[in-house]
């Protein structure tokens, strides 16, 4: 467990305030483990501090900045000091989607609930995982560096509207396409028998 006083939270926001503006480089910053913070990431996507929500916008949006995942850990850090913290789903929520059509076809452009915009396409995918029990499936975008977003109900089913049938080695696939990539969601034999 970090140490209180000037380690752990505090350290890393004292650091974090004082860095210069932009995405920080945590993919290069691998420095010592100090311990995991008693904070946590909801599945509806809230921060949680010593059990407490975390209601400043601006203070998550630091924190999700130099968030990074190690394996299956996940971690805030600065090139000085590394702490755990606990993520119950995905750190992300996709929370908006914008629909364009462009000249090389429909993008796909994301809001998360810390205001990044993502445009699913190459380096931003979707995936779809099966949901335990229910049958269905819980879709998942990728922000950066191994972090995924959870898309929300609610946007998933308008990717179901905007979904369409391809052969993908050579079965037919209900998907989702952005930027000229094609998302396969399910068999479309599955998608035809919900309908």
């Amino acid at each position: 467990m970090a140490k209180e006083g000037q380690s752990g939270l505090e350290a890393i926001t004292g650091a974090l305030r004082n860095a210069p503006k932009g995405a920080p480089p945590v993919e290069r910053w691998n420095p010592p483990f100090c311990g995991d913070l008693d904070m946590r990431i909801a599945a509806d996507g809230t921060w949680f501090y010593l059990k407490t929500p975390i209601g400043r916008p601006a203070l998550v949006k630091l924190f999700a900045s130099v968030l990074k995942r190690e394996n299956d850990k996940y971690f805030l850090v600065t090139p000085v000091e590394k702490c755990g913290l606990e993520v119950e789903d995905a750190p992300f929520l996709a929370v908006e989607l914008e629909v364009e059509d462009a000249a090389a076809g429909r993008e796909l452009h994301f809001r998360t609930n810390v205001d990044d915009w993502v445009t699913c396409g190459p380096g931003h995918a979707l995936r779809f995982e099966p949901e335990p029990g229910t049958g269905g499936l819980k879709p998942y975008l990728h922000v950066r560096r191994d972090l995924w977003a959870k898309v929300t109900r609610s946007l998933f089913f308008d990717l179901v509207e905007l979904g369409e049938e391809r052969e993908v080695e050579g079965g037919a696939m209900f998907g989702v396409a952005s930027k000229g990539v094609f998302f396969p969601m399910a068999p479309a034999e599955q998608v035809r028998d919900f309908a």
